[in-house]
């Protein structure tokens, strides 16, 4: 009876584990996607249904959107009060360069953190709590202890390998896009319709801060101003690189196709070099696979049959 409850208890666990994640980063969706209920809003039009209410569509939504996401979003506002400002716009930061995956603000975010920490440590609670072999109290704490520790860093490192992810994507997609911008505009295209050129061509991280950097030009921001925030986004120095290439050739009047040209040859000359520096890595990362887990098991079929000959060769010296 015990282990049923205890198993019981364990899926209840698993899945209040993948709620509570689902609900507080929301990775499925991207930033630039619509709102769940305007695409159901429409998809109901097309087929010519007839709504008779907008808690309709809202039941009609995931059990995260309706309530686990609200829950993490009342909980973030209560806590703006207490956490420093400076927290905040780290946090809001952060979640930019990650692409603002989900469409969390940073209090919802921080919120998420210590309520995954919370839901961490309570189960593991309960489940050394109604474990058939009581658990010693000391075992309990250290236990409970890193399960909330696990809890609280887990969103922080998700973050950070978004983060990585599009820095990533965004270096390599950069140089073959100066690429294009060059020929975009040598062909007497500007800036901003190269750009577009680019966000039509491609869909990836890149082309997305490129369309977001038009769209705010668009609507009446500096050219120079939305260069700048784009690249604050990005947080990568390569493109810091290239908006103040961009920026300097505006001021001083130098030709756009040149500088962009000069940009693309430097990003290749760039991405050889890392390229080189993970090759002259990868032997020293070999070491510990090498060392542990290959020769080990080399040295066991290569011995073992030489131990089995002398095991029988001295068990017959003693008979």
């Amino acid at each position: 009876m015990s282990g049923l409850v205890l198993g019981v208890l364990v899926g209840v666990i698993v899945l209040a584990v993948i709620a509570v994640i689902i609900a507080g980063v929301r990775a499925t969706r991207g930033p630039d996607q619509e709102d769940p209920l305007t695409v159901r809003l429409a998809e109901a039009a097309r087929r010519g249904d007839v709504i008779k209410s907008i808690e309709q569509i809202e039941m009609q939504q995931p059990f995260t959107e309706r309530v686990l996401l609200p829950i993490l979003q009342r909980i973030g506002q209560i806590s703006t009060t207490f956490t420093p400002q400076k927290v905040l716009q780290d946090t809001t930061r952060k979640l930019e360069m990650a692409g603002n995956p989900g469409r969390i603000d940073a209090a919802t975010f921080l919120a998420s953190r210590f309520f995954i920490a919370a839901v961490f440590g309570g189960l593991l609670l309960l489940i050394s709590i109604f474990s058939p072999n009581r658990w010693p109290l000391g075992q309990t704490i250290l236990v409970v202890l890193a399960f909330t520790l696990l809890g609280f860093f887990f969103p922080q490192l998700w973050l950070q390998s978004r983060i990585n992810a599009r820095q990533g994507d965004i270096r390599r997609a950069l140089p073959d896009a100066l690429d294009l911008l060059t020929i975009c505009v040598e062909a007497g295209l500007g800036l901003e319709a190269a750009m577009s050129k680019v966000c039509e061509k491609w869909e990836n991280q890149l082309s997305l801060a490129l369309l977001r950097a038009i769209r705010e030009i668009q609507l009446g921001k500096a050219r120079r101003d939305a260069m700048r925030d784009m690249a604050d986004r990005v947080g990568l120095s390569e493109m810091t690189s290239f908006v103040a290439a961009i920026i300097q050739s505006e001021v001083l009047g130098v030709s756009l196709a040149k500088i962009l040209r000069i940009q693309s040859e430097q990003l290749r000359v760039r991405r050889r070099q890392r390229a080189e520096e993970k090759a002259r890595e990868a032997p020293v990362k070999m070491i510990l696979p090498l060392a542990f887990l290959i020769f080990p098991s080399i040295l066991i079929i290569l011995l073992t049959p030489a131990g089995i000959q002398i095991t029988r060769a001295f068990s017959n010296i003693g008979q």
